[in-house]
């Protein structure tokens, strides 16, 4: 049980963003134009920043500490469930059927450190592709959005 609650805590950290896909439908002026989905460059873009991501994670000291001792499959969940979320959130024909972030994350003692260094690992991610600035930033604030949801200690 505890560590399903660990998988999907960490999963979830940082691109769990499929509360916020429901509620932040795009307003008339921002559908104008290309989804954020289609312009970080679709699935495959998305799936290899997370690519990228996950193993930065589970490097990290101070993070890796949520995923210590997941199989093989676990891992491979964890990705899908980032993928997903990243896609959904963004504009993407995804569908996320993950737990909510507040669910997901109650009783971790995810604290402001940790949320602000997988921030900066994520960044990392989408610096190494070249992500512009501007969906960087859009998508970070989707990032940010969740984030009272995730961290119980400042």
């Amino acid at each position: 049980m505890r560590r399903r609650s660990v998988l999907g805590a960490l999963a979830l950290l940082l691109l769990a963003c499929a509360a916020t896909s429901q509620e932040s439908k795009p307003t008339p002026a921002a559908s104008a134009g290309p989804t954020l989905y289609k312009r970080l460059g679709g699935f495959d873009a998305i799936a290899a920043v997370v690519d990228d991501f996950i193993p930065r994670l589970i490097a990290d000291k101070q993070i890796g500490r949520f995923l210590v001792g997941l199989s093989d499959n676990s891992k491979a969940r964890l990705r899908q469930m980032f993928v997903e979320q990243a896609c959904a959130a963004t504009g993407g024909p995804c569908v996320y059927i993950g737990r909510d972030m507040k669910t997901t994350h109650k009783g971790l003692g995810i604290t402001g450190s940790d949320w602000d260094l997988s921030v900066k690992l994520l960044v990392t991610s989408l610096e190494k592709f070249k992500v512009p600035e501007k969906e960087k930033n859009e998508f970070l604030a989707i990032i940010a959005s969740t984030k009272a949801d995730i961290v119980e200690k400042p």
